[in-house]
């Protein structure tokens, strides 16, 4: 079964496009996302490139990240959705997060697109 959010990420492309040049001068980081379906399940891995160029998203791992987000599918939806708090997320240990933590700091809920329907 395909995580839900694929489709977040897939609604991520568009966006990093129209705004990625801006995004790029403010956050200027490559972020690895490891979403799970299950705790102790395999990650499907996506890279959001927020460093180079005008910004870019791809599924897999694409360059040397500055700060890893680790979390299970449903807690990936509910962030995005503005249900979970990603400082709550942290400190409850729904997500976990490797590299660097001021980097790590810079993505916000805001950056991830608004729409109920996913």
């Amino acid at each position: 079964m395909a995580l839900k959010s694929a489709a977040l990420f897939e609604k991520m492309d568009p966006f990093i496009k129209s705004q990625g040049t801006e995004l790029v001068k403010k956050i200027n980081a490559i972020y690895f996302f490891e979403v799970s379906k299950a705790k102790g399940e395999t990650p499907e891995v996506w890279t959001v490139d927020l460093k180079n160029g005008s910004g870019s998203i791809a599924k897999g791992r694409v360059g040397t990240a500055d700060a890893t987000f680790t979390m299970v599918d449903d807690d990936m939806m509910a962030m995005a959705q503005g249900k979970l708090n990603p400082q709550q997320a942290f400190m409850q240990g729904k997500m976990k997060i490797k590299g660097n933590m001021a980097a790590a700091t810079k993505f916000t809920p805001d950056l991830l697109p608004k729409d109920a329907k996913l």
